[in-house]
């Protein structure tokens, strides 16, 4: 069944012109070109943060970022994929790190450059206050990071953004795993979870897996239970 050319709109991939449907994502209008996703592509729901792409639109000077996989494509956009999002994650243990201001500007000193300028706030596409728990965790008030920052996909398009070459997700990562150690420490379901694997139930299932095929294990993964 062919479109309807009112239907249709265009938008530029890497610089190549194509026609594709009014109501596509941004990874389903590039897969309807013709890309066929070897990465960059995770859930396709939102969550993973893998999809993480730069446009521009008709008339508009601004470059703007979103995630593919929600983005619908507007008539002129012009798209190009991040290869990857700046990022050095530190190696700590963090039962060893103190949950105070200390312990970012140790690991992540570049921390106390920031501007308060707010792009970084500007550029999620998970409408996180970025500035707001990058500037708790300078202050040391680590509940506050960790719960400004608990939907953080770490997506990489605030580090992208930052003037000061900051990586917030790595300051919200980090304000996180202090906040559940030190702070508010392991809840009983997890606890519950971790008796469980440590007992084995999981091991036949994860058997199972391993002796599959690609073929069956992509079978399996595509008729999996989703969670909406």
């Amino acid at each position: 069944m062919e479109n309807n050319e009112s239907e249709m709109v265009s938008i530029h991939v890497m610089g190549k012109k194509h026609r594709v449907p009014y109501d596509l994502t941004i990874m389903k209008a590039m897969e309807y070109a013709g890309h066929q996703f070897r990465r960059g592509s995770g859930c396709r729901g939102g969550f993973c943060g893998a999809c993480a792409t730069i446009y521009r639109t008709k008339g508009n000077f601004k470059l703007l970022g979103a995630l593919a996989c929600q983005k619908i494509v507007e008539d002129g956009m012009y798209i190009a994929q991040i290869p990857f999002s700046p990022s050095e994650k530190k190696t700590y243990h963090i039962a060893e790190v103190r949950p105070d201001a200390s312990a970012f500007l140790e690991y992540y000193p570049e921390i106390a450059r920031c501007l308060a300028c707010n792009t970084c706030t500007k550029a999620c596409p998970q409408d996180i206050d970025v500035m707001d728990y990058v500037q708790a965790a300078l202050k040391g008030d680590i509940e506050t990071a960790a719960k400004l920052s608990f939907d953080c996909l770490s997506c990489g398009l605030c580090a992208v953004r930052c003037p000061a070459e900051i990586v917030p997700y790595n300051i919200g990562q980090l304000a996180r795993r202090l906040y559940s150690r030190h702070i508010v420490g392991p809840t009983d379901h997890v606890r519950a979870k971790v008796k469980e694997v440590e007992a084995g139930k999981f091991d036949e299932g994860i058997e199972e897996l391993k002796r599959l095929s690609g073929e069956k294990l992509q079978e399996r993964y595509e008729n999996r239970e989703k969670m909406l």
